[in-house]
């Protein structure tokens, strides 16, 4: 995030005016747990999980009006890449 935060700034310095839209997101790895969180509901009316909890194998996705605005994995990372990917679609469409 971090180096697509200093990209955006570069090319602004350099007379871009851009506006920074990149859909949040972090990695993070807790023993051997990996979790991906990507996005950032200000609000929301449904959490969704799918995948055992128990087992560390899920997805937990962060709904409002059937849209997903937030998603938390652990050991599902490239259903992560995916989700962020959609919500840069999302994003850039006008």
């Amino acid at each position: 995030m971090a180096e697509r935060q200093g990209q955006k700034a570069a090319k602004n310095m350099m007379g871009a005016h851009e506006r920074f839209e990149a859909v949040p997101f972090f990695w993070s790895q807790h023993y051997d747990v990996p979790i991906n969180y990507v996005g950032y509901p200000e609000a929301w009316d449904t959490i969704d999980i799918e995948g055992d909890v128990e087992k560390r194998n899920c997805s937990v996705s962060y709904k409002r009006d059937g849209r997903t605005l937030a998603q938390v994995t652990i050991f599902r990372d490239l259903e992560s890449l995916e989700a962020e990917s959609e919500m840069e679609r999302v994003i850039s469409t006008p």
